[in-house]
């Protein structure tokens, strides 16, 4: 209606009906909903990003560093102008050569120390014996920076933590006085590790003639003794580990994993776990038993 060149409201006009307005509400809470779960679902995504990330670096990071530590096990070079020789070298290359990877009773000053098959898939221990410059630590153990030794690493794991120990293995031996850091504290290489398992790659004897130096079969470490006493010789060497994954990803159900000869291994809980498994072949043995008189 027009009146004196005013326009009048409508009589006419409504605000929201009760049920417009239920609609407009139930319809903002499952946006609201929704926001809510895609939030939730970033977060339990990013969780398990992170530890997948953290798990696989973790892995490279160990098997790279294993690999490396492990390539030179048997080497000993009685020529390297380098080497300190304070002892016999003859009779110490031969112990070298024929004990690269170390068993319990090699050592008159240790005879506990040496390579453990663990009962009941608990953890493994390695020990192997090469000439080096350091230990797996970075210790010279009292030699000169440009001086190579009989260097003996252990690694073992403990609380989780894969940890490293070096010795000299002329102290071992009962050749010398322990100086520096021998037998010190274990350092760790790896948190987070929950099974370590290690079998050990022989040749074939020395009655077979096979001086090829292949790997014919995989044994564990206490089988070593006898594998010895046939001829045999250690040229390869095989790892298996689990790694666990940082952050707080909940993973069900919690996988499994077979590591080499061991029974099926469950992580206790339920966290991101990744197996990790690798073979190194030891050159140094392998040009051992190729040279081996038949």
């Amino acid at each position: 209606m027009r009146r004196f060149g005013r326009t009048l409201p409508s009589m006419h006009q409504q605000g929201f009906t009760i049920v417009e307005l239920m609609i407009s509400l139930t319809m903002g809470l499952l946006i609201s909903a929704a926001v809510v779960q895609m939030m939730a679902s970033n977060q339990v995504t990013d969780r398990l990003n992170r530890a997948l990330a953290s798990s696989q670096e973790s892995g490279r990071f160990i098997i790279n560093r294993l690999r490396s530590d492990l390539l030179m096990t048997g080497r000993y070079d009685p020529m390297d102008p380098n080497l300190n020789t304070l002892v016999d070298i003859a009779d110490e290359s031969a112990f070298v050569q024929n004990h690269p990877v170390v068993i319990p009773n090699d050592f008159v000053n240790n005879l506990g120390l040496g390579s453990v098959q663990a009962i009941n898939g608990g953890n493994d221990t390695l020990v192997v014996g090469m000439q080096g410059v350091r230990d797996c630590r970075g210790y010279k153990l009292g030699y000169l920076d440009n001086e190579e030794f009989y260097v003996v690493n252990e690694y073992f794991v403990e609380d989780n933590k894969l940890k490293c120990r070096g010795f000299d293995g002329r102290v071992l031996r009962g050749q010398k006085v322990a100086a520096g850091n021998n037998g010190d504290a274990a350092f760790t290489l790896l948190d987070n590790v929950l099974n370590f398992q290690v079998l050990y790659g022989i040749s074939a004897n020395a009655g077979t003639n096979d001086n090829t130096g292949r790997p014919i079969n995989y044994v564990t470490a206490d089988q070593l003794s006898a594998e010895r006493v046939l001829g045999s010789h250690v040229v390869a060497i095989r790892i298996a580990l689990v790694v666990e994954g940082d952050g707080e990803a909940f993973i069900d159900p919690v996988p499994s994993f077979k590591l080499l000869n061991e029974p099926v291994y469950t992580p206790p809980g339920h966290s991101l776990y990744k197996m990790y498994e690798t073979t190194v072949t030891l050159r140094n043995m392998k040009n051992f038993v190729r040279a081996r008189k038949t």
